[in-house]
């Protein structure tokens, strides 16, 4: 059983090999992920960073955002947050939903970057517009506290509920506690209203 997997492995890895050095950007893509995680062959984070560059050639978002991701730990480059952030700012200037969410996150925390919350609200409504969770959250956050975005309960309630209904357990904390507080369309406080309505919201079937 072990010997069949690793020739599907070792067959695997050659036809991925054969298309990504046939020129395809998604082949790349796979192939340096491969050599990232050491799936199938050595691990090789020098290998794997001249894979996706050859995917970004190709105009790829996936592999521009993969190199942010690779400048962000230090995989086979210097970590560089400056580097990182250039390229997720090209994949999200792409629609690269990722590299969006990681935009935001970048000027919000001024990582490689000026601190810009409006420059992260902005990233952010890209992505959580394409149903990014974590965008979604991070947008309802900046909505809560008027950070880069004007204070507004209503709107931080609308995004923390796109994020809750898809598993994202920040959100749906944080949409208790609007709930607690009376933020979340309900003026009743008191005798558990608002926990009642969250857990008859968010409890499963």
């Amino acid at each position: 059983m072990g010997k069949d997997n690793d020739k599907e492995d070792v067959d695997a890895v050659r036809r991925c090999r054969e298309a990504a050095e046939g020129g395809d950007p998604d082949a790349q893509c796979e192939l340096a992920v491969m050599y990232c995680d050491g799936e199938g062959v050595n691990q090789n984070s020098a290998e794997a960073i001249r894979w996706f560059h050859k995917a970004v050639e190709q105009g790829s978002t996936l592999a521009m955002s993969s190199l942010g991701h690779m400048y962000v730990t230090g995989r086979g480059v210097p970590q560089d947050y400056g580097e990182a952030a250039r390229w997720y700012r090209d994949a999200a200037e792409q629609g690269h939903v990722g590299a969006q969410t990681y935009a935001g996150w970048m000027y919000e925390a001024g990582q490689g970057v000026s601190q810009d919350h409006i420059e992260a609200a902005f990233w952010y409504q890209k992505a959580a517009d394409q149903g990014d969770a974590y965008a979604q959250f991070s947008l309802g956050c900046m909505f809560e506290n008027g950070d880069g975005v004007p204070h507004d309960d209503a709107k931080a309630v609308q995004w923390y509920r796109k994020a809750a209904a898809q598993g994202d357990a920040n959100a749906q904390f944080s949409l208790g506690c609007m709930y607690f507080k009376g933020a979340a369309g309900s003026s009743i406080r008191g005798g558990g209203q608002e926990t009642k309505a969250f857990h008859t919201e968010f409890s499963s079937p």
